[in-house]
Order: structure tokens, then sequence, then C-alpha cells
């Protein structure tokens, strides 16, 4: 995954959103910098314009919550993939004649 920069069309909207709030553009640039991928900075996007967050303490709270929630999927997968590699694994063993 490659971080965003400012010259990503969802980067620069979640910026522009969080700006026309009332918010310095600067903290719209640490929440954007901290947010990985187009999806979660669209994600970002979308909460703040429907939920309209009355404090930068919600609208961090929300983007630690976007970013908790898709380390928990990525580490979900990563298991999955593993647990995968391990019965492939313990299956070829099994066919090779080796005891466990």
């Amino acid at each position: 995954m490659t971080l965003q920069t400012p010259n990503d069309n969802a980067w620069k909207e979640l910026v522009r959103t969080i700006a026309g709030m009332g918010y310095p553009e600067e903290f719209g640039k640490v929440i954007a910098d901290s947010l990985r991928s187009e999806k979660l900075l669209r994600r970002m996007n979308s909460y703040l314009l429907y939920a309209k967050p009355r404090s930068a303490e919600e609208i961090a709270d929300e983007m630690l919550a976007i970013r908790d929630e898709a380390d928990r999927w990525a580490e979900k997968n990563e298991a999955a993939f593993y647990n995968m590699q391990y019965n492939s694994y313990l299956y070829h063993r099994k066919d090779d004649g080796e005891e466990q």
C-alpha cells in the first residue's frame, strides 16, 4: 500500500472538507495523511459530510476508528492467508507419507 500524497484527489477532497468545516488546513492534512488508501479517505469524507461532527475530537476519533477497523481487516486476512498456507503444508506432508 502506498501513502497518499497531496496530488491525490481523495486526499485533497478530504482536506478541503475539513477546512470548509472551519478547521485549520493542517489538521485536515494530518487526518488525511493518517488514512492510507483512497477508500479510507472517501469513507472519512462521507462521515464528515453526513454526520457533521461538532468537534475536532470527534473527527480524530472517527479517523482512529476507521484506521482500527481497516487494520483489523488486514490482520484477519493475513491470518487467514497464513492459516491456508499452514493447512496446505500439513496436507502435502501427509501426501508425502510423513508422519506428524
